[in-house]
């Protein structure tokens, strides 16, 4: 399993590093994809993943990250309402078919999946984002690798037992100092691309440690809402991980985080 789950992560981060690099058509493609796949495995576990109201939640999707490609993203307020109402519409009309629930869960598998991974799309497209938005995998994939071969060499107090058994208050922090060491390392190397940083090196140590914490509490909230549903992974699309929604729950919290820290910061 060890193997499986390793050839699986060399072939993500090879294909996600080909994305970012590319930038443009090729990661707006790729993260339309992935919002697409995550938000049909959480509505599967939802059932409505082919239902027509699940079919509105996608072409929401389509239609939200079109709204970005095309640099649209000032009417994202009334897109959300636009959509809210049209959902509105299919729980009326095919009233009572669907508790309101779920009509609620397809509300949020939107915004959960496809609202916060356009992030991603969001810091590539800003000044310097073609070296901004590694920081998102290096407080996210960085971190759960940290907290890994922490949590697993000096884990004793559980953070949330009944949540995740093997989740450790070790592993946690091992996770968040990981995460700020790989941030400084990464700004240490390439400083003369983060210009936009008085001090690249301390911003991004900053980042790495802020989006870790993040980054755990979005593995975190999948965890729980898998917990509710009785289900151990969202997929079987990657081999040793699950589907996308396992793979790349910490992406999803941590993309926007890093995203407004950059212009904080």
């Amino acid at each position: 399993m060890f193997w499986v789950r390793f050839r699986s992560s060399c072939i993500i981060v090879v294909c996600a590093a080909l994305a970012l690099i590319l930038g443009g058509n090729v990661l707006f493609g790729v993260i339309l994809a992935i919002s697409l796949i995550g938000m049909m495995e959480m509505y599967r576990v939802l059932g409505v993943h082919k239902a027509p109201v699940g079919i509105i939640g996608y072409l929401a999707c389509i239609g939200y990250d079109f709204l970005l490609f095309f640099g649209q993203g000032t009417y994202r307020t009334e897109f959300f309402i636009a959509f809210f109402l049209v959902l509105m519409l299919g729980y009326v009309f095919t009233f009572p078919k669907y508790r309101s629930e779920q009509i609620t869960m397809v509300f949020f598998g939107f915004f959960y999946v496809a609202v916060m991974l356009s992030y991603v799309f969001l810091l590539r497209l800003c000044e310097g984002g073609a070296y901004l938005v590694w920081l998102i995998f290096i407080g996210s994939w960085g971190s759960d690798t940290f907290a890994y071969l922490v949590g697993r060499k000096l884990g004793k107090h559980k953070i949330v037992p009944k949540l995740s058994p093997k989740k450790s208050l070790e592993g946690c922090i091992g996770g968040i100092v990981g995460a700020a060491a790989l941030g400084a390392l990464y700004a240490a190397v390439f400083s003369a691309k983060l210009t936009m940083f008085a001090q690249p090196v301390f911003v991004c140590a900053v980042m790495g440690a802020a989006s870790s914490v993040i980054s755990q509490l979005g593995d975190w909230a999948a965890s729980a809402i898998k917990r509710n549903y009785d289900v151990k992974d969202y997929g079987k699309l990657i081999p040793g991980h699950g589907g996308i929604m396992d793979r790349f729950d910490s992406v999803i919290f941590t993309a926007p985080v890093i995203y407004y820290l950059a212009q904080l910061l």
